[in-house]
């Protein structure tokens, strides 16, 4: 006997062995007689057993058939339940958006609102590259990022939307020299001291980011430093050791600092909603509709004249 047995085999004998009646069986399945028939002779072949007794004016069971109905019946029972629980309470979905302010948080926001009804459960994780390490353990389902900056090998188990181009901007001491400006020019940076999460191997696209900006323009990266949690430590840390801070325009409020976008150029922080591939949740496609909404409403995909962006970068944006 085959160890395992398709239920649709067990449901075309359930529905004879209720019938006496391959005809009216073949109607309550909405299937054609002959696959019915198909069907049931395959079973028979699989458990070794004839299971009914066939002459052109009826249908019984055998003593097998009469022996097997109440296992099927409750295989098929358990089957339903499965099917129709899976279906009606699907598993919160798993969501990572670095921090409370920010596009994958607007995102999660705006999703929240369309889909009252799906569970959509925050985690707030500092940086693409550690959040996909979860994403492909299975522990996170969805993450916002820039996918340029992952390994080659990690990028191969993911899948992205394009959302938005964040405009990057510094974070500045109150008291800082460019602090009355508006916006900063980024040649206006040379000989600073900007922390940019080096030393935070789950920020790594970050940190890579802001190298490939720099470069060649007169600002050097703070040293690595210990992963820093929680906006007071944060600001207490990187005002004690009078650093800049390399950011977004979308950025917590930190006291004793004022943020500033970088302009001439305008650089670019690529953001992609980023899931495992094959990953398969009513959660996920209202994520992918509401951020692929709010990007066409917003223009956060159009390019700003004199922008800045790694070739890499623009090429994944554009796929």
């Amino acid at each position: 006997m085959t160890q395992d047995i398709d239920p649709r085999l067990l449901r075309a004998f359930t529905a004879v062995a209720e019938e006496l009646h391959f005809t009216r069986a073949a109607a309550r399945l909405f299937v054609a007689q002959q696959a019915l028939s198909r069907d049931v002779r395959r079973l028979e072949r699989d458990l070794g057993a004839e299971l009914f007794v066939r002459t052109t004016r009826a249908v019984e069971l055998t003593a097998d058939g009469a022996r097997l109905l109440p296992y099927a019946r409750r295989v098929l029972a358990a089957h339903d339940e499965l099917r129709t629980g899976w279906a009606a309470e699907a598993r919160p979905l798993l969501v990572d958006v670095s921090a409370s302010v920010g596009t994958g948080h607007r995102v999660l926001v705006r999703a929240r609102e369309a889909a009252a009804g799906q569970e959509f459960v925050a985690r707030y994780l500092s940086g693409l590259t550690g959040a996909a390490a979860e994403i492909l353990a299975g522990r996170l389902d969805v993450s916002f990022g820039r996918v340029a900056g992952l390994d080659p090998s990690v990028l191969a188990g993911l899948s992205h939307q394009p959302v938005r181009y964040e405009r990057m901007a510094v974070l500045l001491p109150d008291g800082h020299r460019l602090a009355h400006l508006a916006e900063v020019p980024v040649d206006a940076l040379a000989g600073e001291t900007l922390y940019a999460g080096a030393g935070n191997p789950a920020t790594a696209e970050w940190t890579d980011l802001a190298v490939r900006l720099f470069a060649g323009r007169g600002a050097e990266l703070a040293a690595p430093f210990p992963e820093i949690s929680g906006k007071e430590e944060f600001a207490r840390v990187v005002l004690g050791r009078g650093w800049s801070v390399l950011a977004s325009t979308d950025f917590m409020e930190i006291p004793g600092m004022v943020l500033r976008p970088l302009i001439r150029p305008v650089p670019l922080s690529p953001v992609s909603l980023v899931w495992r591939k094959g990953l398969h949740h009513p959660g996920l496609e209202v994520l992918k509709e509401v951020a692929r909404r709010m990007e066409k409403a917003a223009g956060w995909l159009e390019l700003p004249p004199e922008y800045w962006l790694p070739g890499e970068d623009l090429s994944l944006m554009s796929d």
